[in-house]
């Protein structure tokens, strides 16, 4: 198997090298990340000015790497571009969860989707990150078993997975849409110049089945997406609506 290996954290993130290890026991590994961190960066797309491709000064156990001064989406583009006989698209590991609402804006999210819309399929995998980086060798046998379940699958597809710290196993789950609290933090800079930081905290509880329950329960949590984001029971309320106005007519 052909496998290409981004991330939204940099080329430099220890999350990109914990899974170009794991990785690399379903095939060959090629990695393309962006030269900086680009958390949140969503699916931006470079389109007004050109970019770079380096080799990368971080040695990844002999496996070709490289470094774009893009977004992950600009990565996968240029990975697909220089490696056509890519198989599956590996984004991550993610230093911070992806869950619920927060796949919305989620650059490792964003580079997956990007290798879908390629004709490649593309799995995201994140995991929740405190005061110290994440032990990934603590989850790395969960790693594997989750990507030899996905694997199974042959047809292309979108996968969204996030393990908790201490896994206990591995669930199938949809996303939880709950609301959230949008938080702008105003603080002072060393200068005495004010700036501001945007959070967001859950309001509700997650629902029993969504993927922010089972990594709260120390599950990990695959969930399989689709880039059609139309809104199919309200398409078919306005249809028969449509339909019983032109019976009046």
């Amino acid at each position: 198997m052909k496998i290409l290996i981004t991330n939204d954290d940099g080329i430099y993130s220890p999350g990109i090298a914990a899974l170009a290890k794991i990785a690399a026991a379903f095939g060959e590994v090629r990695i393309v990340a962006p030269d900086v961190e680009q958390s949140s960066m969503g699916h931006a797309i470079t389109h007004s000015r050109p970019l770079s491709l380096k080799k990368s000064p971080i040695a990844f156990d002999g496996k070709e790497a490289y470094r774009v001064n893009g977004t992950p989406a600009d990565c996968v583009a240029l990975g697909l571009h220089i490696y056509p006989d890519t198989e599956v698209v590996l984004s991550g590991i993610n230093m911070g969860p992806n869950l619920g609402n927060s796949m919305w804006h989620s650059g490792t999210l964003a580079a997956a989707k990007q290798a879908v819309l390629l004709g490649i399929t593309g799995i995201a995998l994140s995991t929740p990150v405190g005061k110290t980086e994440p032990d990934f060798n603590a989850f790395a046998d969960y790693v594997k078993e989750a990507l030899e379940v996905i694997f199974e699958n042959k047809k292309l597809g979108l996968y969204n997975v996030n393990f908790p710290p201490q896994p206990k196993g591995l669930r199938w789950t949809r996303q939880s849409v709950r609301l959230y609290d949008g938080k702008v933090v105003p603080a002072l800079d060393p200068m005495a110049r004010k700036h501001y930081w945007i959070t967001v905290t859950p309001l509700e509880q997650a629902e029993e089945g969504t993927d922010r329950w089972a990594v709260e329960h120390d599950f990990v949590s695959i969930t399989p997406l689709r880039l059609d984001l139309t809104n199919e029971d309200e398409l078919k309320k306005q249809l028969d609506s449509a339909v019983e106005l032109n019976k009046q007519l």
